[in-house]
């Protein structure tokens, strides 16, 4: 797709700073990691009574907000006629919030993250029909590496038996799917718009229908328990945080699959940070006993090497 002038003279002085191969590694894994870290933030707030959908709706409120600086950064008017284009991206994006959101609620944050890295296979797949890139025959053993992986993942415990695994898998892949779309969509259409239109266009959109939230909340805002907004407010700003700067740089360097590979390291991130620091969260999960946690390193590791594939 043709670059704005804007977006080309951005690309061309990040790309004077910091080239597209390091900044498609740095980048997506210091937004893993803080998505690993937000991931449990926000599963503790979930513990303290907030919900999904009003953790939904302050996330996508506070998300909006801080994509809201990018604006700063200029680029060219916006087309109303292709306000569709951040329309279809942001219902995308609004899905797999969802699905993300109630993966997390329901499930294990050590299982829910870990399918979520599913998402860069599917990125592979809508690739070649989206950006016209083509995925070689490796994709398929990738897909296999990934379904023993999640085999993994699904062992249990019989003293402590992982919670709601079906609902976990069902919307971490429907989100993984939904982020895989956004993914490959924000690559195709950023480099006209510019990250500085596009990118906060899609975030507000998105803001917007989670107003339709309301409805759903089991008792107003103002009902959330204190102790609960410190970790809903900190675990919102950790999301808000990573998305900019992952998808920032979808949006300026391209390669969503070389990016996506990085940043499905958020599912091995969150696997240890459970294990090791768990406790200061209240996490269940750390009295999961360290056989299931064993398993799920291992379906985990396969689940990476399975996303390698996709372009080694």
């Amino acid at each position: 797709m043709r670059r704005s002038r804007h977006g080309q003279a951005c690309a061309a002085e990040l790309e004077r700073i910091v080239s597209p191969a390091a900044a498609t590694t740095i980048f997506p894994f210091l937004a893993a990691l803080l998505y690993a870290f937000g991931a449990l933030v926000l599963k503790r707030s979930s513990d303290l009574g907030v919900g999904l959908w009003r953790t939904t709706f302050m996330a996508n409120l506070i998300v909006a907000a801080l994509f809201s600086l990018l604006w700063l950064l200029g680029g060219p008017p916006v087309e109303k006629e292709l306000l569709w284009q951040p329309g279809i991206i942001a219902m995308c994006l609004f899905v797999g919030q969802l699905s993300q959101f109630l993966a997390l609620e329901k499930g294990d944050v050590s299982v829910a993250v870990p399918v979520f890295g599913l998402k860069v296979i599917f990125v592979a797949f809508l690739t070649p029909f989206l950006i016209d890139e083509a995925v070689g025959v490796k994709l398929w053993i990738a897909a296999f590496l990934s379904v023993l992986g999640i085999t993994c993942l699904n062992r249990k415990d019989a003293e402590n038996p992982p919670r709601n695994l079906l609902i976990t898998f069902i919307a971490g892949g429907i989100g993984a799917v939904a982020f895989a779309v956004f993914d490959v969509l924000v690559q195709k259409w950023g480099p006209s718009w510019g990250a500085g239109r596009l990118l906060p266009c899609i975030f507000w959109i998105n803001a917007i229908l989670s107003f339709g939230l309301i409805f759903r909340f089991s008792a107003p805002l103002s009902r959330i328990p204190g102790k609960a907004w410190p970790w809903l407010l900190g675990g919102s700003t950790l999301l808000g945080v990573q998305s900019i700067t992952f998808v920032s740089t979808l949006a300026v360097f391209g390669k969503a699959t070389n990016a996506n590979i990085i940043y499905a390291s958020r599912g091995l991130l969150s696997v240890l940070l459970v294990w090791m620091i768990g406790h200061w969260f209240q996490n269940a999960e750390q009295h999961l006993g360290p056989k299931v946690m064993r398993w799920r390193l291992i379906g985990t590791l396969l689940m990476m090497s399975a996303i390698v594939l996709v372009i080694v």
